[in-house]
């Protein structure tokens, strides 16, 4: 397994179904799950960005499902972006 950031914005619309339906939180983490990947931490930020997710995926091409099933809803722009620990990019320098 692989680990991503995924950073989002969420949309006028997200805002208002977050509003009406702040449990939708919970359900997305769900649907990134049926996908094919793993949301391991989560926050909610101020700035730029709404949410940060780590996620766990087997492969590049499963976190570009994600990402593209998300935010085909309407309610979010994700930029996402592969991550190695300090330990493996180490390695890549030896």
């Amino acid at each position: 397994m692989a680990i991503y950031i995924l950073l989002s914005r969420v949309s006028q619309q997200g805002v208002q179904t977050l509003q009406s339906n702040p449990a939708r939180l919970q359900e997305v983490n769900r649907d990134v799950e049926e996908l094919g990947a793993k949301v391991l931490h989560q926050w909610a930020t101020l700035g730029e960005f709404d949410f940060v997710n780590v996620v766990d995926a087997p492969d590049i091409a499963t976190v570009a499902k994600v990402s593209i099933a998300l935010a085909a809803r309407g309610s979010t722009k994700i930029e996402t972006l592969p991550a190695l620990e300090i330990e493996e990019f180490l390695r890549t320098l030896e």
